[in-house]
């Protein structure tokens, strides 16, 4: 009962340090705040706004509550184990201990994800690199990849541009997911990620190596900068992919650039040429943010475009499906040895030992 009462007590002063990380009285003040705005008689008017308040409030009482439960579950084992009689509790016990390391594990990670943006809607672009038809299966693989770790989250997709390749995969790829944290998840996602497989390409069935480039940026839909009309340029063209419902049948796609910084971003997948030049300008105003706040000029070219970065030894990831089954994150140093797995979208463990690098 001894090794069970330390710990409880080593658990419970994990939840006190992670609740201190927190920082409960900001929160609770922020709660406040938000309540008396969701008690405005006109709090409804702007169902985005709205939308987004109470999202928030819901998100910041969830976390309180869980944290609160748990610290109280410890504090109940605390008193049981302490019990004359609890030697015939210590199955029981262990068994809720045992349960409630699980949700403190579970609740922790969250701990990683208070960045300014985490929470928000993450853009991913994935970019085939050199190398064909090759590079761009690779890219299309990945694209599988996060679309299976999305549903994985249960979070919702939304494609907003696809360029399928002449032969085979996909020269590029962007689409929106958005769930709880998915930007605070994916964003160390960022970079590129090397394949080693047998070409199913070359006809001697020769072992390739392919890279492709991700993109990961937060949906911001409130910048601090103006973008001006006069510095944009919109063009509108047909639609490629399946389509249905006029939208590959009218020009309705929208590619905007904008012309200072020469970035572009583009979307063919909404039905009209008006939703479609939205969620354009959402990619654009996020795409720009990350360009000023870039404080190397190699940075800022890399988000232009004016240089591939898809290459040996800058790679983050290495996916090896032959000689050997290996996936390994090249700056954690985590692996697996089930490449089938990870990249059926099981990413979250690389995902969590990224964050826990970055916070020790």
């Amino acid at each position: 009962m001894e090794e069970l009462k330390l710990q409880i007590i080593e658990l419970l002063k994990k939840v006190e340090q992670a609740m201190l990380v927190l920082v409960w009285p900001q929160k609770e003040e922020e709660m406040m705040a938000l309540k008396k705005q969701m008690s405005g008689v006109d709090f409804w008017t702007t169902q985005e706004i709205a939308k987004t308040v109470s999202s928030r409030y819901a998100y910041l009482e969830t976390l309180k509550n869980n944290w609160h439960n748990l610290q109280e579950n410890l504090l109940d084992l605390q008193i049981l184990v302490k019990d004359a009689d609890a030697s015939s509790l210590q199955e029981d016990i262990s068994k809720q201990l045992a349960e409630a390391v699980k949700q403190y594990e579970l609740l922790a990670t969250e701990l990683f994800l208070q960045g300014q943006y985490d929470q928000n809607p993450a853009i991913i672009t994935i970019n085939a690199g050199a190398g064909g038809d090759d590079a761009q299966d690779w890219a299309q693989m990945l694209e599988r990849m996060y679309l299976r770790f999305a549903e994985n989250q249960n979070w919702q997709v939304v494609l907003l541009s696809r360029s399928p390749g002449a032969e085979a995969g996909i020269k590029s790829a962007t689409f929106k997911i958005s769930g709880l944290y998915a930007y605070g998840y994916l964003k160390n996602e960022a970079g590129v990620h090397r394949l080693v497989r047998l070409s199913p390409y070359d006809s001697d069935h020769a072992r390739h190596t392919s890279f492709a480039m991700l993109e990961v940026l937060p949906e911001l839909k409130e910048v601090s900068f103006v973008i001006k009309d006069e510095d944009l340029k919109i063009d509108t063209y047909r639609s490629s992919g399946n389509g249905g419902q006029s939208v590959n049948t009218t020009d309705s796609a929208v590619r905007i650039t904008h012309l200072p910084t020469g970035l572009v971003a583009s979307c063919q997948n909404e039905r009209s040429q008006l939703q479609n030049k939205q969620q354009a300008m959402l990619h654009l105003q996020s795409k720009l943010a990350k360009f000023y706040q870039a404080e190397r000029d190699e940075e800022k070219k890399a988000l232009k475009g004016e240089y591939t970065q898809a290459a040996w030894g800058n790679q983050i990831r290495s996916y090896v499906l032959h000689p050997y089954k290996l996936v390994k994150d090249h700056r954690s140093n985590y692996e697996s040895t089930d490449p089938d797995k990870v990249l059926n979208g099981d990413l979250l463990a690389f995902i969590k030992a990224r964050l826990q690098q970055l916070v020790d």
